[in-house]
């Protein structure tokens, strides 16, 4: 699914803040969409989605799978209606789904990284 830059409301510039990214079909998914990690390799699109719906109305659930193979990657994504339903899906960020522990968080957000320890990088490198 490609991002389409869309001019703002207030503004026709190239800058960060004139545009809006828009995810077809469904507008701006920067609060309604939901990474899902470590999924099952067996878990389907309407096993997640039955999961997911106990937090609020979905507009979309699909497991990514390989175009060549048709074998799931072992993630996926939840597109919800509304921020609030996101946000309530979130509140555990590790959900098990089909019997197994995955890992959930607002797409936008990108995957989770492990935290940079400043003084300890800088006294390594002699950076002091």
């Amino acid at each position: 699914m490609a991002y389409q830059p869309i001019p703002g409301p207030s503004s026709g510039s190239s800058s960060s803040s004139g545009f809006q990214y828009m995810n077809s079909p469904f507008g701006d998914t920067t609060y309604t969409k939901v990474f899902v990690g470590g999924l099952a390799w067996e878990t389907q699109s309407e096993t997640m989605r039955r999961y997911f719906e106990q937090f609020g109305e979905i507009l979309e659930a699909v497991v990514i799978t390989d175009k060549n193979t048709g074998r799931s990657k072992g993630y996926g994504f939840v597109t919800f209606r509304e921020p609030e339903a996101a946000k309530r899906a979130c509140a555990d960020p590790t959900p098990i789904i089909d019997g197994r522990r995955a890992n959930c968080n607002l797409a936008s957000l990108g995957r989770p990284r492990p935290p940079i320890f400043y003084g300890i990088l800088s006294n390594v490198s002699g950076l002091v």
